[in-house]
C-alpha cells in the first residue's frame, strides 16, 4: 500500500461491552468463506452467555444474529458509531455443516482488552496457577465430598510452599487423599470448572485464601500468592 494511503489509515474506536443492551444494532466485520472485507449487520440477541468450549468455559459472551460463518472468527464486531465492542469468536452449529445458524458469538472487549495487553508484554496470557495437579471427580464421588481432590502438588508452586498435601500412599501402601479444595476467597469450588473460573478471574501475583478439608475431618485454610500456570503442564 502506499506510504500516502498508509497515513490516511485511522485505528478502529475501542469501545466498552458493558452498558449494551439487546437489540443494539451491531455489525461484523470477516473473511467467510475465503470472502475479505465482509460486512454483516444484526442486533445483540443477548448478554452474559457463556460458551462452553470444554473445560475453560468463556462467560459474558455477547450472541448477536449478525451473520458469522468459518472465516469470520478473529473479525471484529462494531456497534452502530463504529466503535469495537467484541471480537466475533463462534456460532452455534447444530447441523455440524458450519453455516450460520443466526446464533453467534463474540467475545466482549473488556475482556479482550486484558489478554492484549498481556499478550503484547508477555508475548501470551498469563493465567493464574495454586500450583496443583487434581483428580478427576469420580474420586471425589465415591466418597460423597465435595470440592476438588489434589492428586499432586508441583514442587516449588505456590501450593507446595504453603503446605498443601497431594494424595499419596502409606508405608502400608494404603491410598491417603490428599487435601480437597472446597473453596477460594470464599467462594464455594465443588468442581475443576469452579476453580478454573475463581483462577482465571485473578491475576498472577494475587492473594488468595484457599481453604481445603484434610483428612476428611480437619478444615484449614492457607494464604498463596498466585503464578503463572505453565502451558501444558495439567497443573492449576
Amino acid at each position: 500500500m502506499p506510504v500516502v494511503k498508509q497515513a490516511a489509515l485511522q485505528p478502529v474506536s475501542l469501545g466498552q461491552s458493558t452498558g449494551l443492551m439487546v437489540g443494539q444494532r451491531v455489525y461484523a466485520i470477516g473473511n467467510p468463506f475465503g470472502l475479505d472485507h465482509t460486512l454483516t449487520q444484526g442486533i445483540i440477541s443477548g448478554l452474559g452467555r457463556e460458551l462452553n468450549t470444554g473445560l475453560y468455559p468463556i462467560k459474558n459472551v455477547i450472541q448477536t444474529d449478525a451473520a458469522i460463518n468459518p472465516g469470520n472468527s478473529g473479525g471484529v464486531l462494531l456497534d452502530s458509531k463504529g466503535n469495537l465492542i467484541g471480537i466475533n469468536t463462534a456460532i452455534a452449529d447444530p447441523s455440524g455443516k458450519g453455516a450460520s445458524s443466526g446464533v453467534g458469538f463474540a467475545i466482549p472487549i473488556d475482556t479482550v482488552k486484558g489478554l492484549v495487553d498481556q499478550i503484547l508484554q508477555y508475548g501470551r496470557v498469563m493465567r493464574p496457577s495454586l500450583g496443583v495437579v487434581i483428580a478427576p471427580p469420580q474420586a471425589l464421588q465415591r466418597i460423597g465430598e465435595k470440592g476438588v481432590l489434589v492428586l499432586d502438588v508441583t514442587p516449588g508452586s505456590p501450593a507446595a510452599r504453603a503446605g498443601l498435601r497431594p494424595t499419596s500412599r502409606n508405608s502400608a501402601g494404603e491410598l491417603v487423599l490428599g487435601d480437597i479444595i472446597q473453596s477460594v476467597d470464599g467462594s464455594p469450588v465443588s468442581s475443576a470448572r469452579d476453580l478454573l473460573e475463581q483462577l482465571d478471574a485473578k491475576r498472577v501475583g494475587d492473594k488468595v485464601v484457599v481453604e481445603v478439608l484434610r483428612g476428611g475431618r480437619q478444615r484449614l485454610s492457607f494464604s498463596l500468592q498466585l503464578a503463572d500456570r505453565v502451558l501444558g503442564s495439567g497443573t492449576e
